[in-house]
């Protein structure tokens, strides 16, 4: 079963206007255990978006980026950088080392199919 288990952390807004309201794109974070891993995520218009660089840490240690790499080529998968109110979020939720100035995330269905394409691959001896 990939997914097993979600917790969510409070409401981040991620643009504030002049008068301290939250502008639509509010987004939210929490963690989803995938493959058994406690991942963190930001809820952003709807859509959950993991940090690459805790995905390819956490989830894929045991195969090389540049596989990776190549499999995200192959099946389209883009990921984006994230903003800096994003960027703090994911450090708080330690998702992202706090010493890191910039991270990319992607989606979950780009995920989910990122994992499945990669189960027949051999971790690294």
């Amino acid at each position: 079963m990939f997914l097993t288990c979600e917790r969510t952390l409070r409401m981040v807004p991620a643009t504030v206007d002049y008068n301290g309201r939250a502008r639509p794109g509010d987004f939210h974070a929490g963690y989803q255990q995938i493959e058994g891993i406690n991942l963190g995520y930001l809820q952003i218009n709807g859509t959950q978006m993991f940090a690459l660089a805790q995905v390819l840490s956490d989830l894929f240690k045991d195969i090389p980026r540049a596989t990776i790499s190549k499999k995200m080529e192959t099946l389209k998968i883009k990921s984006r950088r994230c903003d800096l109110a994003e960027l703090r979020t994911l450090k708080a939720i330690h998702s992202v080392p706090t010493r890191a100035v910039k991270c990319s995330l992607i989606s979950k269905a780009d995920l989910e199919a990122l994992c499945t394409s990669c189960k027949s691959l051999s971790p690294r001896r």
